[in-house]
């Protein structure tokens, strides 16, 4: 051993109650406990903010409060809620920053609940995730694989089934959610990355269109073609009047479109697990046209400063769907390394905790 870690005595001070005790009362250190306990309780408590956050995304008290402040009684009209409960619920958004108390008994959206606004990415993920909390509601058996079936497993079909034998109506929710909450993650991309040096633009794994009708929107002359499921194919495009070309199939055993200079994978590889991940690189360094880039949009673990989202939240989420994990960097770059690709680049983007990006090219 090459000595002791000053963390492990950090550790033996912590655990020690005598001097947690004696630290509490004493400044600065006070501060640092105040801190700790509280956001030992937020971990604890973190269940219960999710569902006051999902309580009010059913009841749609954000967007009726976007005009402005309502009487307590008056928002709670057509909840279900009799008046405690009412104010049980609004008391809760209270203290989360998702509403705020006004003069005479109105309430008014608060600075996160101002947030949501217009967001619809972040309540439909909130609206969606009653079906993570119930895989979760055993977090050792999902762990130790003694949970057989999953909702998050049903919810995204090709986790755990044939993706090519799915039929438009058991991939329409999940599509429908992948191309709500996509300008979010459109809006990281395009702020990272300059696509005025491509023509032709294939999003693999690109639903509806969301992705490419955003970045044809700042990208007039792009050429823009998306490949999905056969199934996610027969469903409306959201592109409007955008021209797209849309190719039907399963990008692990059909050939791709060849050509384009650009491919790109958003919130696709952190989806699967390496084999398939390899045969999906293989199938793009294949079809990619020569000197030809592929830009992959995803959120990576062990991001400084947004740790929870890949370690834990995509963590847990993966685990319950059955299929793939956040990688590091570091994963991805072996993985885009023994696939054939080079010149591995990371383009900033404004909020890493939504997405990354990353850029390769076929050697």
């Amino acid at each position: 051993m090459s000595g002791i870690d000053w963390r492990d005595w950090r550790t033996r001070l912590i655990a020690n109650p005598r001097f947690r005790q004696k630290v509490a009362r004493i400044w600065p250190f006070s501060l640092i406990a105040r801190r700790q306990a509280r956001r030992l309780f937020d971990i604890s408590a973190g269940f219960v903010y999710s569902q006051t956050l999902m309580a009010c995304v059913e009841l749609n008290w954000f967007e009726r409060l976007a005009d402005g402040p309502l009487e307590r009684t008056a928002l709670a009209t057509g909840s279900g809620l009799d008046g405690p409960a009412a104010d049980r619920l609004i008391n809760a958004a209270m203290a989360l920053d998702l509403l705020e108390g006004r003069a005479n008994s109105c309430v008014a959206l608060g600075p996160l609940g101002a947030a949501l606004i217009g967001d619809q990415g972040i309540t439909s993920m909130a609206a969606h995730h009653h079906l993570l909390y119930q895989d979760l509601a055993d977090p050792l058996a999902l762990l130790r694989g003694e949970t057989s079936a999953t909702q998050l497993g049903d919810y995204w079909g090709y986790a755990k089934q044939d993706p090519g034998s799915l039929a438009s109506d058991r991939v329409a929710a999940y599509s429908r959610l992948m191309a709500e909450s996509q300008p979010m993650v459109s809006e990281q991309v395009l702020a990272a990355y300059d696509f005025g040096g491509a023509k032709r633009l294939l999003d693999v794994g690109g639903g509806t269109g969301a992705f490419v009708g955003a970045v044809g929107a700042a990208y007039p002359d792009l050429k823009l073609e998306v490949f999905d499921l056969p199934g996610v194919a027969g469903l409306q495009s959201v592109t409007g009047d955008r021209p797209v070309t849309r190719h039907a199939g399963n990008f692990c055993d059909d050939p791709l479109p060849s050509g384009a200079d650009l491919i790109s994978l958003v919130r696709i590889i952190h989806d699967h697990d390496d084999d398939v991940v390899d045969q999906l690189l293989t199938n793009i360094r294949q079809n990619l046209s020569v000197r030809g880039t592929l830009l992959i949009a995803e959120p990576l673990a062990g991001t400084p400063g947004a740790e929870t989202v890949g370690d834990v939240y995509f963590g847990f989420y993966l685990l319950a769907m059955g299929s793939g994990k956040a990688r590091t960097i570091n994963e991805i770059n072996e993985l885009l390394t023994r696939n054939g690709f080079t010149e591995v680049r990371i383009h900033p983007t404004p909020v890493p905790l939504i997405a990354s990006v990353l850029s390769a090219n076929p050697v």
